[in-house]
């Protein structure tokens, strides 16, 4: 049954605070906080090592014990599940009952929460072992950001200390007073923060017990950027982080550049997650994004070579576009980015002598991470649909890991394997229907998103034949090159249509009814075949 109170009263505009209690973990800002409270004549109350930070300060605080009467216990397990404190927090000012409960029991009110919560975020993130993460679940202080938050109508709950010069904002605005108007913004801050902390527990309690999919999966993140707009200009958004210390757009550092866009984080996203495929040590690589889909990618001896040959698939395409490389940008390859008009770059690291030349371009974003991200680590990808969430692993399957099975009678040569690992890589990243031509370490021809898979290989040839009309080439480089295929080819045609292009040997996952017909056909052509056992399909 549904609690209502009797007494219905409107909550008051200004609240003059008497008392707060403060209970933080991160002690960030606590003394000047402690100070300013305190020096407005309101009575600080606190727990533990609050306590005794606040003490250090030379500031007068009341132990949280002497206002229960009750002493901390079970090593500090209990010590604010009491009705003094929660009491204190629930009890309706101006309600006669609340008040003659208050009197009759001795609970003081308390006006002022501020409380931040043991750091579990943290100690999942550092890997503690289960003993340690369980004990850094905090309950009492969610149970008192949740009293505080509910009872905002007398009550302030700060659980940030990026709110605390606010609040002393706030309270000389006031007089000494808080609005309503605050006490509702900081009660909805607490609740997301309460709900975010609990959606991080019991996630990592789902990946504990190896719970894919458990009865109620919740998501949450931290508000980072206020977006200009989203994919459109009549589109609000706003950029969340997750606190995951996978590297990529959301934990890397901009080293210059306006504000990136919502299509732009997207964009550079995509662009990081496939270069992180390309081991530093096997080679320099380039991929160039445009709207979520690669238009060139490329490896090569040095960076400068590999963003060459990637921009050489799709110039125009390429204008305006998102780099990424699996090494630190160095001059060279900053010299050729600047030639023509991009968006982002992003990269592990960067040279000095890279970053001065970049400066020269004062809109052009530059991002570093510090390290690729792992293409075979485990994680979740999330989606929203109408009602509803779409929530599945991260697609960690990498070439070099699979069960590939040459299915022709010819078997490819060394340096097509090559490019056929290259082009099952590339399409990992490109959007279904995939088509990818590659030849000496680059892609020659993409064909990405179409119904047909006919239709992607055809516009993958097309843009190749356009690629070489530009270079002024005899041929497109999809002649002699290699083909992949993010799916398998439901039928004959699609392969055909490869062969028409010139491509020499074919990668892809199979499990067609027709893989018979798909290889008779691959080797009337011969053609070779690799079978991956493995798609890759990305909507």
């Amino acid at each position: 049954m549904m609690a209502v109170s009797s007494a219905h009263v409107p909550a008051p505009d200004l609240v003059r605070p008497r008392r707060a209690l403060i209970s933080v973990s991160d002690k960030t800002g606590l003394a000047a906080l402690a100070q300013s409270l305190s020096d407005r004549g309101i009575e600080l109350v606190s727990t533990g090592g609050t306590a005794r930070a606040i003490s250090k300060a030379g500031l007068p605080v009341r132990d949280v014990s002497d206002l229960t009467g009750f002493p901390e216990i079970m090593d500090g397990r209990v010590k604010t599940l009491h009705p003094a404190v929660h009491g204190g927090l629930l009890a309706i000012r101006d309600d006669d009952r609340h008040r003659a409960a208050m009197e009759a029991n001795a609970i003081v009110p308390i006006d002022i929460a501020v409380i931040n919560l043991y750091p579990f975020e943290a100690v999942t993130k550092a890997g503690e072992d289960y003993p340690t993460t369980i004990e850094n679940i905090d309950i009492g202080g969610p149970a008192m950001i949740r009293a505080a938050a509910k009872n905002h109508a007398y009550v302030t709950v700060i659980t940030d200390a990026a709110d605390y010069p606010r609040l002393e904002a706030e309270l000389e605005a006031g007089g000494g007073a808080l609005t309503y108007a605050f006490r509702q913004d900081m009660a909805a801050k607490a609740y997301a923060r309460t709900a975010a902390y609990d959606a991080a527990i019991s996630n990592w309690f789902a990946g504990e017990l190896n719970c894919e999919t458990p009865r109620h999966r919740a998501l949450a993140g931290t508000l980072k950027d206020v977006m200009r707009y989203g994919e459109n200009p009549h589109q609000t958004a706003g950029f969340y982080v997750t606190g995951s210390d996978r590297p990529g757009v959301a934990t890397a550092t901009l080293h210059q550049g306006k504000q990136l866009s919502y299509n732009n984080i997207n964009d550079t996203d995509a662009a990081f997650e496939l270069i992180s495929e390309f081991e530093p040590q096997a080679g320099a690589a380039c991929a160039i994004i445009k709207h979520a889909n690669p238009c060139g990618v490329a490896i090569g001896n040095s960076l400068a070579e590999a963003y060459q040959k990637a921009l050489a698939c799709d110039p125009v395409s390429a204008f305006g576009g998102i780099i990424a490389f699996n090494r630190t940008l160095d001059e060279a390859a900053a010299g050729e980015i600047i030639k023509i008009f991009t968006e982002v770059i992003i990269a592990p690291d960067v040279t000095p002598a890279a970053r001065d030349i970049i400066a020269g371009k004062k809109n052009l974003r530059l991002l570093t991470t510090g390290r690729l991200a792992d293409p075979r680590a485990a994680g979740l990808a999330a989606k929203t649909v109408a009602g509803g969430l779409l929530i599945q692993s991260r697609d960690n399957a990498v070439i070099d890991d699979l069960d590939c099975k040459v299915v022709t009678a010819r078997s490819p040569t060394a340096t097509e394997t090559d490019d056929l690992k290259f082009a099952f890589r590339v399409a990992k990243h490109v959007k279904s229907n995939a088509i990818i031509y590659a030849r000496g370490g680059a892609t020659v021809g993409i064909g990405a998103g179409q119904m047909s898979r006919v239709d992607s290989s055809r516009i993958a040839a097309r843009k190749a034949e356009d690629a070489a009309a530009s270079r002024g080439l005899s041929e497109p480089e999809t002649r002699g090159s290699v083909v992949a295929s993010d799916a398998f080819f439901p039928f004959a045609d699609g392969l055909l249509s490869a062969v028409e292009a010139g491509a020499t040997a074919v990668i892809q996952p199979g499990g067609s009814m027709r893989d018979d017909e798909v290889i008779e056909a691959a080797d009337k052509a011969g053609i070779a075949m690799i079978f991956t056992g493995t798609r890759h399909f990305r909507h």
